[in-house]
C-alpha cells in the first residue's frame, strides 16, 4: 500500500471556497474515475490550534495499491501534483510534488491495512 500526501494553503474567503470545491467536486470526481489501484481518499484540514494566524493548510491523503497505480492517477510521473486550474486560482500555494509513504506497521483500530 502507498499513502500519497499532498498539501495546499488558502487564506481568507478562499478557505471556504476551496473546501467546498475540493470536497464537493474535485475529490468526488477523482473517486468517480474508478482508477484501478486507488483504494480511497481523505481530505484533511489542519486544526486551528496548530496554526498561527495566516494561511490554512488542507491536505489530501490517498491510498493506492502501489506506485504503478499512483502513476496512472498522475498521468505518468508519480511525484507530480494533480491540481486543477479551478483550485490553482484559489490556493495561495501548494506542494508541487506529493510525497509517498509505505506503512510499516499499524496498531489499534485504523482504516490502514
Amino acid at each position: 500500500m502507498i499513502l500519497r500526501l499532498w498539501r495546499g494553503w488558502t487564506e481568507g474567503e478562499g478557505t471556504a471556497a476551496y473546501r467546498e470545491l475540493l470536497t464537493g467536486e474535485i475529490a468526488p470526481a477523482i473517486i468517480a474515475r474508478g482508477l484501478s489501484g486507488l483504494q480511497g481518499m481523505s481530505v484533511l484540514q489542519r486544526h486551528p490550534h496548530d496554526l498561527p494566524a495566516g494561511p490554512v493548510e488542507t491536505a489530501t491523503l490517498m491510498l493506492f495499491d502501489d506506485m504503478a497505480a499512483v502513476a496512472r492517477f498522475t498521468g505518468g510521473d508519480p511525484k507530480a501534483s494533480v491540481v486543477p486550474p479551478t483550485a490553482r486560482r484559489i490556493l495561495t500555494r501548494f506542494d508541487a510534488h506529493s510525497v509517498h509513504y509505505e506503512p510499516l506497521a499499524t496498531f489499534g483500530d485504523t482504516p490502514l491495512r
